[in-house]
């Protein structure tokens, strides 16, 4: 296989995040250094700064300062420093992230809600100031970042330095085209369902380069989970620190089917199992973003190696993906094995120096199925 540095483009692994610290990648001013433990395999967790501003309306940056627009829709400020600050349910916050970037010419960001995140339904998107899109950052940009907040479930309680983005470089377009992923399937398998990978004449190539996979309902009890209305307050930070069933209800499917309740947040799980090669990161996106009825998949990227556990036959056989759901105007029907999500895949400079939860101190979702965030128990 030919280096990923000969290629196209490709995401920086670990290694190359490693070294722009102190010239790519700063800590603003007066914010502790960037810790080697921020870093992923091919990402890099960004940490919350002391403040988080009330807004009355989130807003996209363009010709007018964040500043300026901040000073015109901030209506209180809390503080996250200490045991940190209760975000309310429904609102919108802006808050500083400690990281600012300084990139080169030749190197893009791009940035997504961390696995946690999503789980606990806290909607989040990165503004980058001057720039006219959330969660990206043009070749060259240097500057601040900022991030909005807007707990949709449950009231969470942050605390500056609490990690709820991750950000990821690349030099060039690093996805993949369809003819290349067809080859890496034929290589190795991305997806297994059962005890065997999906062949690849059974898997649906999309014309982005991407794998269009499925809803798993069958053969799970349950099926699913429902955030609960009017519950106490998260804690982000606490892994662990809650039970279950005082924030979720279970949802069954006895049939393959259920009904989505509009405005109700649901988690669910992948019918296959993926597999992230090492040279590789993938990321989890919509099907049709057209789709009026729901909207999923709030986090979705993989880092190299996610789902490369192997097996005592010496294959792999992968971990499901945790898709994050809400459904939106009308009761909507969803059955097992229905095309759910799509998973495209992006080439990195290299293999990177720890894959995928390797040596990390915090839990990882390495074996996770049907798995709520970290700060919940394991649900009976």
């Amino acid at each position: 296989m030919n280096d990923a540095r000969d290629c196209a483009g490709h995401l920086l692994v670990d290694r190359d995040l490693e070294a722009l610290f102190g010239s790519a990648l700063l800590p603003r001013p007066g914010a502790p250094p960037i810790a080697l433990d921020q870093l992923q395999a091919a990402s890099l967790d960004l940490r919350i700064g002391s403040f988080a501003s009330r807004i009355r309306a989130g807003f996209l940056p363009g010709r007018t300062a964040l500043e300026a627009r901040l000073e015109q829709l901030e209506t209180s400020r809390l503080w996250l420093g200490g045991d940190g600050a209760v975000l309310e349910k429904g609102l919108v916050y802006l808050v500083p992230l400690e990281e600012q970037l300084a990139l080169p010419s030749d190197v893009s960001a791009a940035f997504n809600p961390r696995s946690s995140t999503g789980r606990c339904d806290l909607f989040t998107r990165v503004l980058v100031p001057g720039h006219p899109r959330f969660n990206e950052a043009p070749a060259g940009y240097h500057g601040r970042l900022w991030l909005e907040v807007s707990p949709l479930s449950f009231p969470v309680r942050l605390k500056r330095g609490d990690r709820l983005c991750q950000l990821r470089l690349a030099r060039g377009e690093p996805a993949l085209s369809t003819e290349e992923l067809r080859a890496e399937y034929e290589r190795t398998p991305l997806c297994w369902r059962g005890d065997r990978p999906v062949p690849a004449a059974d898997v649906r190539f999309d014309d982005a380069g991407g794998i269009e996979l499925h809803l798993g309902l069958e053969g799970r009890e349950p099926a699913g989970w429902r955030a609960q209305g009017h519950t106490g307050v998260v804690n982000f930070s606490r892994e662990g620190g809650h039970d279950p069933r005082e924030f979720w209800e279970p949802v069954h499917a006895p049939s393959g089917t259920c009904i989505l309740s509009p405005g109700s947040f649901y988690i669910f799980a992948s019918r296959e199992r993926v597999v992230i090669p090492p040279h590789l990161a993938a990321e989890m996106l919509p099907v049709d973003v057209d789709v009026g009825e729901m909207r999923n998949n709030y986090a979705g990227f993989f880092d190299n190696g996610f789902g490369c556990s192997e097996t005592t036959e010496g294959g792999r056989q992968g971990t499901a993906a945790v898709l994050e759901v809400r459904a939106h105007d009308v009761p909507f029907l969803v059955e097992d094995g229905q095309v759910f999500f799509r998973l495209r895949f992006y080439r990195s400079s290299g293999v990177p120096t720890r894959l995928y939860a390797e040596g990390r101190k915090q839990s990882s979702y390495r074996d996770q199925d049907l798995t709520l965030a970290r700060c919940f128990r394991r649900a009976p």
